[in-house]
C-alpha cells in the first residue's frame, strides 16, 4: 500500500550569520499553504525547504513567536530551538532610544512602521525620487505607485513619514526647497543593516558569505597617533562629563552621545575611511525643534582639533548668534581672530574669504553664499589640513550659525596647537592680547536674511 505523505513540520531557529534573523526549516512535505502562511508573517523563501525572516529592526524573535502561535492554531507542528527561545524570552530595548516617551510596545509600533516603509521601497510599491543628508540623518521623497507622495526622515528602524502630499510635483519641489544643494537623485545607498538583511534573504545560513577584512589596515593620521585616537578621545570625554550619556546602534558601528538637556548630540562612526565623515555634532534650541547648527569632521582630523571641539561642548555653549540674524563681518572677525593674530594670510573673492597658514599646510574658508541659506545648514565654514587645498588630508565643516566662540576655539587650535605650529604657552598668551583687524566680508555675506522657519 502507498505510504501517506509525511505531515509538514516547521522548525524555527536563529540564522547563523545574523543573530536576530530567523529561519523556518520545513520537513515533511511542504505545501503552498505552508509557504503562504509563513510569507504572511514576514518569511521569504531561500529554497524549497527553508525560509527566512530578516528585518531592519532586530525584532525577528518577537514576530517569530507570533508566527508560531498562528501556525499552531492551524494545527501545524512548530518547534522553536533553545537559542531562539532564549532570544524570545529576553526583553531588550534600544539604549537611549531617541523617543524616550514610548513604551516597549510603542517602540515596536514605530519600528514596524519603518519596516513597512522599507518593504514598500524594496518591493517597488514606493518609488524614491530623491534623497539628502540633513547633517544628522537621511531624508527622502518618494511616491507610492497607487497613492500619495511622502517625505521620509531617518534610517532603518527610525525611518518615519514626515509629510504627505497629493501631488508628486509639489512633494519634490518642497523637498528641493528644504534641502537644496544636499539633494541627490534616487534612493540613498543601503545602510549596513539593510545590507545584512539582504544577505540573509539571499544566502542559506551554511553558505552565507562572511565579511572579508581589508587587505591593509587603515593608516591613522600622524597627529592622532601621537595624541590618542578618536575612540579614546570620545570615551574620555564621556567618562569625565556625566551630563552626557552614551548610547549605541544595534550594529555597534556608530556611537551616539546626547547632552542631558537633549539640545546637543554627537554621532561618531567607527572604522570609517580616511576622508569620510566620522564626527557629526548638532545643536537644537529645544529637544523637538529644528537644528540650529551642525558641524562635521573627517576621520583624519587631528586630535587637538577634536579636543578643542569636545572642550567647548562640555560647557554646553551652543549659540552666541541669534537665529535669523545675518552672518556678517562681526561674526567672521570673532571666529577667525586667532588666525589673524598668528599672521595667517587671507584672500577675498566673490565666493568668500580664505585664510592660509604661512607653511601652506592648513587653511580656513568662509563661504559667503552658503551663509545666505542658513536654514539648510550648508557648509559655510571649512577648516582643512594638508599640502593640497583641493584634496586635503582632513576637513572640518560647520554651518552658518555655529557659535563664533566655538569657531574661534577651533581656529586657535589650528593656528597654535597642531603639527609644527605648536608654540609655547607664554607666546600664545601674548598673541591673544593683540588686536588685528579681519578682512571685510564680501557683500554677499552682508545681505539681509530672511528669518529661519520651522518645518
Amino acid at each position: 500500500m502507498p505510504h501517506p505523505e509525511a505531515a509538514p513540520h516547521i522548525r524555527l531557529g536563529l540564522y547563523q550569520e545574523r543573530s536576530s534573523a530567523v529561519t523556518a526549516t520545513i520537513t515533511g512535505t511542504p505545501t503552498r499553504t505552508i509557504h503562504a502562511l509563513l510569507t504572511i508573517h514576514g518569511f521569504e523563501p531561500l529554497d524549497e525547504q527553508t525560509m527566512v525572516m530578516a528585518r531592519i529592526d532586530s525584532e525577528e524573535p518577537h514576530y517569530a513567536e507570533q508566527a508560531a502561535r498562528a501556525l499552531r492554531a492551524e494545527n501545524i507542528t512548530v518547534d522553536i530551538t533553545p537559542e531562539l527561545r532564549e532570544e524570545i524570552d529576553t526583553e531588550w530595548t534600544w539604549a537611549n532610544y531617541p523617543m524616550p516617551w514610548c513604551s516597549r510596545e510603542e517602540i515596536r509600533e514605530v519600528s514596524n512602521d519603518a519596516q513597512k516603509i522599507y518593504d514598500d521601497i524594496r518591493h517597488g510599491r514606493l518609488i524614491i525620487q530623491a534623497h539628502a543628508h540633513d547633517g544628522w540623518t537621511t531624508v527622502a521623497v518618494g511616491t507610492y505607485r497607487e497613492g500619495p507622495s511622502i517625505h521620509l526622515h531617518g534610517e532603518n528602524h527610525l525611518r518615519t513619514e514626515s509629510m504627505r502630499y497629493d501631488d508628486p510635483v509639489e512633494a519634490i519641489t518642497e523637498f528641493d526647497r528644504l534641502y537644496g544643494d544636499a539633494v541627490r537623485p534616487g534612493p540613498a545607498p543601503a545602510t549596513s543593516t539593510e545590507h545584512e538583511a539582504e544577505q540573509a534573504r539571499t544566502s542559506l545560513p551554511s553558505t552565507a558569505d562572511t565579511p572579508t577584512a581589508p587587505a591593509t589596515p587603515r593608516l591613522e593620521d600622524a597627529h592622532v597617533a601621537a595624541d590618542g585616537n578618536h575612540e579614546a578621545l570620545l570615551n574620555d570625554f564621556l567618562e569625565s562629563h556625566g551630563e552626557w550619556e552614551k548610547w549605541r546602534t544595534w550594529s555597534d558601528d556608530t556611537t551616539h552621545a546626547i547632552h542631558e538637556d537633549q539640545t546637543l548630540r554627537i554621532e561618531h562612526v567607527h572604522e570609517a575611511g580616511a576622508h569620510e565623515t566620522v564626527w557629526t555634532v548638532a545643536a537644537y534650541e529645544t529637544p523637538v525643534s529644528d537644528r540650529m547648527w551642525v558641524l562635521t569632521a573627517t576621520s583624519a582630523t587631528p586630535a587637538p582639533m577634536l579636543r578643542g571641539l569636545l572642550s567647548h561642548l562640555a560647557d554646553a555653549d551652543i549659540s552666541d548668534t541669534v537665529l535669523g540674524s545675518p552672518v556678517g563681518e562681526k561674526t567672521v572677525t570673532a571666529s577667525t581672530r586667532p588666525l589673524s593674530e598668528a599672521g595667517w594670510s587671507h584672500t577675498v573673492d566673490g565666493q568668500g574669504i580664505r585664510w592660509t597658514s604661512p607653511a601652506g599646510d592648513a587653511g580656513v574658508k568662509f563661504d559667503a553664499f552658503a551663509a545666505q541659506r542658513p536654514t539648510q545648514n550648508l557648509a559655510t565654514w571649512t577648516i582643512w589640513g594638508g599640502t593640497d587645498p583641493g584634496h586635503p588630508d582632513w576637513t572640518l565643516t560647520a554651518s552658518p550659525y555655529t557659535p563664533s566662540l566655538l569657531l574661534a576655539d577651533l581656529s586657535e587650535m589650528l593656528a597654535f596647537e597642531t603639527g609644527p605650529r605648536q608654540v609655547p604657552a607664554t607666546s600664545h598668551q601674548r598673541l591673544k592680547g593683540s588686536t588685528v583687524t579681519s578682512p571685510s566680508v564680501p557683500a554677499a555675506a552682508s545681505a539681509d536674511h530672511q528669518p529661519s522657519r520651522t518645518r
